[in-house]
């Protein structure tokens, strides 16, 4: 089974210091090997991301725990927006279905609770696996 046929995916980004930060992340296969997924342009995915294109994939569970007998694979990811962002939520819904209405919806009742609102999936994520 490839990466993007995983339900999950530990994604280790990076901070300028280097220091590694894994999460956990839906992903689908997009076109030439590539993952996509989305995230918010809120999120510390993204923020890393801009500084750095470095990250590390490995199968894991829904709490970025890895799978025993897999190994981390060293990739190249990119934020994208518009059309690419569009294929990769058609490739998302296709593959997760209902989940990706309550999970923005539970986005929608955090940002009410916590008075922090940032936008849900506003941004793709494409992974070169190298």
């Amino acid at each position: 089974m490839s990466l993007a046929d995983e339900k999950y995916l530990a994604l280790t980004t990076f901070k300028r210091d280097g220091t590694p930060v894994t999460t956990p992340v839906w992903a689908a296969p997009i076109e030439d090997g590539k993952i996509g997924f989305w995230t918010s342009s809120g999120s510390g995915k993204a923020k890393r991301l801009a500084h750095t294109s470095k990250v590390v994939v490995q199968p894991s569970d829904a709490r970025g725990r890895v799978k025993a007998g897999t190994s981390p694979t060293e990739a190249t990811a990119v934020l994208v927006t518009g059309p690419e962002l569009e294929g990769i939520r058609t490739k998302i819904r296709a593959k997760y279905g209902v989940m990706c209405s309550i999970t923005k919806f539970l986005n929608k009742v955090g940002g009410i609770i916590k008075r922090k609102r940032i936008p849900y999936g506003d941004r793709g994520v494409v992974i070169t696996p190298n």
